[in-house]
């Protein structure tokens, strides 16, 4: 395709696959019809019709994915507006944050090296439970492919979502604050959509436990990846 078509048609495809997909979830919420999973598999489904490569696609769309500076930024908002909260339980966030991280990073470079995977592999896979512009942030700072992290964190974030909702209903969260952080860590942006809909205090906790998670993954793991490689 020529590279004046691709400029024009594949942004404009991309807006209009996550609103046909946001517009779906709202008539029929489902893992599904999310955006995370509804949105690529449009694309996928134009650019196999289309007979289109991936570097069609990001010749055209790559002033989209220099938006996630801004993106990095604003998630202090909700650091802001969520501020009492932090007050009121930051030894609890902090730690939940800190183990949750630990756990999800150990278990990240176990499952590649148990699939005997390549090294760059393994570090695409590392920042998997984090919020994609803080997962594709880390990963280019750790020697990771950013494209393929955010694969993964696709992956994570549909899986975190539809396990997240099995495991409210079985074990004994009676707390908001355990509630959200469990869709937060475990989810992130997808999970806090979906705690978000079961009440809005979890929703709150989900959200700043994602963001917290995204910053402490920034600072932490690239140090801890150097210090491991060294």
């Amino acid at each position: 395709m020529r590279p004046e078509f691709d400029l024009v048609f594949w942004p404009l495809a991309t807006v209009a696959a996550y609103l046909a997909a946001r517009w779906s979830y709202r008539r029929m919420p489902a893992w599904w019809t999310s955006t995370l999973v509804m949105a690529p598999a449009i694309l996928l489904a134009l650019a196999i019709l289309l007979q289109a490569g991936y570097t069609g696609y990001m010749s055209g769309s790559h002033w989209l994915m220099s938006m996630l500076g801004p993106v990095l930024v604003a998630f202090a908002l909700p650091l802001y507006e969520q501020r009492a909260l932090i007050r009121r339980y930051w030894p609890l966030l902090v730690a939940g944050v800190m183990v949750g991280s630990l756990i999800a990073g150990v278990s990240a470079w176990l499952l590649g090296t148990l699939l005997d995977l390549p090294a760059d592999m393994r570090l695409s896979l590392l920042p998997r439970s984090i919020a994609t512009p803080f997962a594709m942030s880390v990963s280019s700072h750790v020697g990771g492919k950013p494209d393929l992290t955010a694969v993964f964190v696709i992956v994570t974030g549909v899986l975190g979502t539809v396990m997240g909702g099995w495991l409210r209903t079985w074990l004994p969260l009676r707390s908001p604050l355990a509630r959200g952080a469990l869709f937060g860590m475990g989810a992130h942006g997808a999970g806090t959509a979906k705690a978000r809909e079961f009440a809005a205090e979890e929703g709150a906790v989900a959200g700043l436990v994602m963001v917290l998670a995204g910053l402490f993954n920034v600072f932490v793991t690239p140090a801890v990846v150097y210090w491991l490689m060294a």
